[in-house]
């Protein structure tokens, strides 16, 4: 049990003793009591909001509950100091052998450390990418890939069983088009002069190699053939060959899903069908017409009788059509669908999707509920789009793509590592720049290097000592580590709290956050035995001293990796790997 958890049964504990005391009722709800890191280091080690939250509804003094709570605290073994701060925030400092302890206990459990059985039996269903199998991967998709897929092992690192989801939009109207751009460029292949491509039909090269293959299989036989007779067929092939390219994009940034799901084999399925049948059961869907859109007059509007959903019964602004007036799925019906065949086998659903699709959020997340009766937890994460630069300077579109940059140019130009790091350092609904001069930059401002650089001079460390011949004694004695050093195990002791925060949250790129703080600090005191040979961490006249810090440089080094482990980006040894 890491430290924070440890000290949160201590808590608990007190709080139990002063309930059989008759200081506190027994009862109070306890879920928003925390032990956390105070805001001010130099009040302690460890703070506790209890006294706060509990003094209401115990019908007592915030001051005096933290008093009582104080003692208590007190008597805890490696409490060294308490006090009460303000109107009832309780502060407690702990001894050095509690540190040490929590030191031994990263080095023990080693690439566990951190995680935790939070969520222990529940399945999590992420969807995330779902391009529309239309062309490869551009970096409007990258930034959702990356925050889906680390979202996932954050899950995962937090003992939850998850389902890595791709939902494949092959049963709209864009894989027609596909269809026609594919068969065009197959006339191209067998000789023909196609001109400009048309307006409407994707321009991009990539369906190239798709006409040359389906050349290489039918010949001439639908060059000039109808439509209805290759139209199918063509974009069955069409689409086959765009997933096959989508998850060789994909792979290159180490993203691999458990699940692919067709729209056009659910609804072949009756999946669409079964949902509506359930929601009309409990009439959620009705028979009606939706008021003209604003703007529109009587004579440009005709009133259609259509399904729709009462999703004004979950707070939508208007009720919403699951079919078109020509008996087709509309997007949302197809959808409802989708999330209806999810929740069959997953306890929870996650959706990551780009910033302009929130204005369907409120409509999918009260078919959810409806489906479920409310029994699934279901949350949509929207991602903001990246701004690609080179120099500060809008970046070109890609020849070969047609009209957009390929993922899979940016990956092969910075590398798999240097994205996915670049693409969780700021909050997914924030807006982004990804610059290409910056992301490669080695500066304390580019967090990718940095926090890679923190743990290249760890693995130099040993490395070092052993060219230097030092022959360090087997065991570290961490009592020789002073206070800074203790700092930083204060630091790295927080890791596990804000792993289980991030995951709670739903939020990975706290953790490119928290390892850019203990890259900073680590590299601080690495940096205090540039001027002073008595902190460096290799101290050839203080063997012993040597053998406590290298041991605390391996603790931040297997942080590092097992942060960098969640978000999918690998940890270097050397500088230029």
């Amino acid at each position: 049990m890491t430290l924070y958890l440890r000290f949160t049964d201590h808590l608990h504990a007190a709080l139990d003793t002063l309930e059989a005391a008759g200081t506190l009722p027994a009862g109070l709800n306890r879920a928003a009591v925390t032990v956390e890191p105070p805001r001010d280091a130099t009040h302690g080690d460890l703070a506790t909001n209890a006294a706060m939250v509990l003094a209401k509804p115990a019908g007592t003094n915030p001051r005096a509950l933290a008093e009582a709570l104080s003692g208590e605290l007190g008597k805890v073994p490696g409490v060294v100091g308490t006090s009460v701060a303000g109107p009832g925030f309780i502060n407690l400092s702990l001894d050095a052998d509690t540190w040490a302890a929590e030191l031994r206990a990263i080095a023990e459990a080693g690439a566990d450390y951190g995680k935790s059985r939070r969520g222990e039996g529940t399945t999590v269903n992420i969807e995330y990418v779902s391009a529309n199998p239309t062309g490869p991967m551009h970096m409007g998709h990258c930034r959702g890939a990356v925050v889906g897929d680390a979202l996932a092992s954050l899950l995962e690192f937090t003992g939850n069983r998850v389902i890595r989801e791709y939902y494949v939009n092959d049963a709209g109207g864009q894989v027609d088009v596909l269809a026609r751009s594919a068969h065009l460029r197959y006339r191209e292949v067998l000789g023909e002069d196609i001109g400009a491509v048309p307006e409407g039909f994707y321009p991009g090269d990539y369906l190239v190699p798709v006409g040359q293959a389906l050349a290489a299989e039918f010949g001439d036989r639908y060059a000039a053939a109808p439509e209805a007779e290759w139209l199918a067929l063509f974009r069955t092939r069409a689409v086959a060959a765009m997933m096959d390219l989508i998850r060789a994009d994909l792979a290159l940034l180490g993203i691999h899903h458990d699940r692919f799901t067709s729209e056009a084999e659910l609804q072949a399925a009756g999946k669409p069908e079964a949902a509506e049948a359930m929601l009309r059961a409990r009439d959620l869907i009705y028979d009606g017409v939706l008021e003209a859109p604003k703007g529109e007059t009587p004579d440009d509007w005709e009133p259609v009788e259509l399904p729709l959903f009462r999703s004004t019964a979950f707070g939508d602004d208007q009720d919403r059509p699951i079919r078109k007036s020509t008996g087709q799925w509309t997007y949302f019906g197809a959808d409802m669908a989708n999330h209806f065949q999810k929740a069959e086998d997953a306890d929870q659903l996650i959706d990551i999707w780009g910033a302009d699709h929130a204005g369907t959020v409120k409509r999918i997340v009260a078919a959810v509920k409806a489906l479920t009766g409310g029994s699934k937890p279901f949350d949509v994460k929207l991602v903001q789009m990246v701004r690609l630069l080179r120099g500060g300077e809008p970046v070109k579109m890609s020849k070969r793509a047609g009209n957009f940059v390929t993922l899979a140019d940016v990956v092969r130009e910075v590398g798999k590592d240097v994205v996915r790091f670049t693409m969780l350092t700021r909050k997914a609904d924030a807006q982004m720049d990804f610059d290409f001069a910056k992301v490669v930059e080695a500066s304390k401002d580019n967090p990718v290097f940095y926090v890679q650089y923190a743990h290249a001079r760890v693995h130099s460390l040993h490395r070092r000592a052993a060219e230097a011949g030092l022959a360090l004694p087997a065991h570290a004695d961490l009592s020789r580590l002073g206070t800074e050093e203790w700092a930083l195990v204060k630091r790295a002791a927080q890791f596990p709290r804000l792993v289980e925060a991030a995951g709670a949250a739903r939020e990975p790129h706290r953790i490119a956050f928290y390892l850019y703080d203990l890259a900073a600090e680590f590299h601080a005191a690495w940096n205090m035995g540039n001027d002073d040979p008595a902190r460096r961490f290799l101290r050839p006249d203080d063997l012993p001293l040597t053998a406590a810090r290298l041991f605390l440089a391996d603790a931040i080094g297997q942080i590092i990796r097992n942060g960098l482990r969640i978000m999918g980006v690998a940890a270097v040894e050397e500088l230029g790997q």
